[in-house]
């Protein structure tokens, strides 16, 4: 491995241009290099490791900002890949870029984009809240490798220059919000939501298998009137679509893409048409319907696509923790709880007590959902801290969304596979809870009175006879008429609408 020779100055000394073009080489990824490199920004020289292809922002980066193990996701790397692609596209096909420097970025960023350089993308999510240095952190590594590619001393800047070439065009300002979109619009497509549809799937399956048992309702965690189980999960089913909707209806905000803004939303050393172009062609890779935001100020200024986003990941987690709630109450027992759903046994539960077996995957999701809300907190906190021209809250933003993103599709595929499509019922307990339903009487305000029928249930109650002996022995009802009416089948409505 060649040294780059050693810089005095602000600036590296650059090898003098030749009228030959470079040509790429076959290269495979990696320095075989030990020690240190010399690396140089505006600022001046830093000491960077040999076998790394970042530079000095992101080593001083890496310096002042070694915060916690929160590292920024990888997902916002390989969304940058396709920025920083298709800008090298568009320069180059405007003549503002030489296609020789933009091929070696471009060879770069797809190895970006497919994770191949994830372990040169080191940096912190506790840094400049514009996101500079991970925008610079790609820029280096590109600018390195494309160096490499092109057989020249890494630590030159030459030929491809991290702010000159790879930066052409752009600014963190407008590239890191750029990519933020990115990165989550393939997060959702490719993760969450496809693991919610399928989610969705699993409870309306059981939903159809279960519509004609009747079970108890329950209101204020105390017995009410009865619907099936089947009724009970359409609930559960609508509750998940309706989320998921919600969700794909915030992408839109998330299609508008502030690249070309640059450093204010002017698009200030951006050249005119830049923005269309640049969004096009990320539309083009990522086969996303992409376009240039309307109006580059809001798009810069503020992060309000992000937060509306994350505001329906918190609906959706609203949601699932409903239905984990639900099973784990239903499924108490086995014997001293309401025991009408019986889970799949995954793990033993207890490490005291032999046979004990929790509701685990529940209980996974119920702090899952947590977390998301918690999270939701503060992306909408962050999201209100804009000051004038740019929103520098993004680095939190972006991490609190993706992690939530992803935490909600695992667990939606855990419990899904664990959980809900193993779940049956246990038959004979909603069958008894049925019969020694009080709230039955109900049916028979209608014939008797409201009155009436409350003194029925309530000297049921205190002498712990049935409904029907304790509503023979009033006199109000002959046994007939108490057959005809106090059917709990005939209760539940017409299937999932209801009566």
């Amino acid at each position: 491995m060649k040294r780059s020779r050693p810089v005095t100055n602000s600036t590296a000394e650059k090898k003098p241009q030749t009228s030959e073009t470079p040509s790429m080489k076959e290269l495979p990824i990696g320095l075989k290099a030990t020690g240190e490199r010399k690396e140089f920004d505006s600022m001046g020289t830093v000491m960077v490791p040999a076998d790394r292809y970042w530079g000095a922002q992101t080593q001083r980066s890496l310096k002042h900002f070694s915060i916690g193990n929160d590292k920024m996701p990888k997902e916002v790397y390989h969304a940058y890949g396709y920025v920083k692609k298709a800008a090298a596209l568009v320069n180059a096909k405007a003549g503002r870029l030489e296609q020789w420097r933009a091929d070696a970025i471009i060879r770069a960023a797809d190895e970006t984009i497919a994770g191949a350089l994830d372990d040169d993308y080191p940096l912190y999510v506790w840094q400049t809240g514009s996101g500079t240095q991970s925008n610079m952190n790609v820029n280096e590594v590109l600018s390195n490798r494309a160096i490499q590619l092109l057989g020249g001393e890494l630590g030159t800047q030459t030929p491809v220059h991290p702010n000159d070439h790879v930066n052409m065009g752009q600014s963190s300002n407008d590239t890191f919000p750029t990519a933020m979109h990115i990165a989550t619009v393939l997060e959702l497509d490719e993760v969450l939501l496809p693991q919610a549809e399928k989610f969705a799937i699993a409870i309306e399956a059981k939903s159809d298998e279960w519509m004609d048992v009747v079970k108890t309702g329950r209101t204020h965690l105390q017995d009410a009137v009865p619907l099936t189980v089947g009724q009970e999960w359409s609930g559960y089913a609508t509750q998940v679509r309706d989320a998921i909707a919600a969700v794909r209806a915030s992408m839109g905000g998330l299609y508008k893409l502030a690249a070309g803004g640059t450093a204010v939303g002017t698009g200030l050393n951006s050249p005119k048409g830049f923005s269309i172009e640049i969004a096009e062609a990320i539309a083009d890779l990522t086969h996303k319907p992409f376009i240039t935001a309307p109006n580059k100020f809001a798009a810069q200024g503020s992060l309000d696509a992000m937060v509306a986003t994350m505001a329906t990941l918190r609906g959706l987690a609203v949601s699932l923790m409903k239905i984990a709630n639900d099973m784990r109450w239903l499924a108490s027992g086995p014997r001293c709880g309401l025991g009408e759903l019986l889970l799949p046994q995954n793990e033993p539960g207890s490490s005291i007590m032999p046979g004990k077996v929790n509701p685990t995957q529940c209980e996974a999701m119920v702090m899952v959902c947590i977390q998301v809300i918690g999270e939701d907190n503060a992306v909408a906190f962050a999201g209100s801290q804009g000051n004038f021209e740019l929103n520098a809250m993004r680095p939190i933003i972006i991490n609190n969304v993706l992690h939530s993103a992803r935490i909600l599709g695992d667990m939606c595929e855990k419990m899904r596979t664990y959980s809900i499509e193993g779940t049956t019922l246990n038959r004979e307990r909603i069958d008894a809870s049925v019969n020694e339903s009080l709230m039955l009487v109900t049916a028979l305000s209608p014939v008797i009175g409201y009155d009436n029928a409350a003194h029925i249930a309530e000297a049921a109650n205190a002498d712990g006879s049935t409904l029907k002996e304790a509503a023979l022995k009033s006199g109000k009802v002959d046994e007939a008429t108490f057959d005809r009416v106090v059917d709990p089948g005939k209760l539940v409505g017409e299937g999932v609408g209801g009566a």
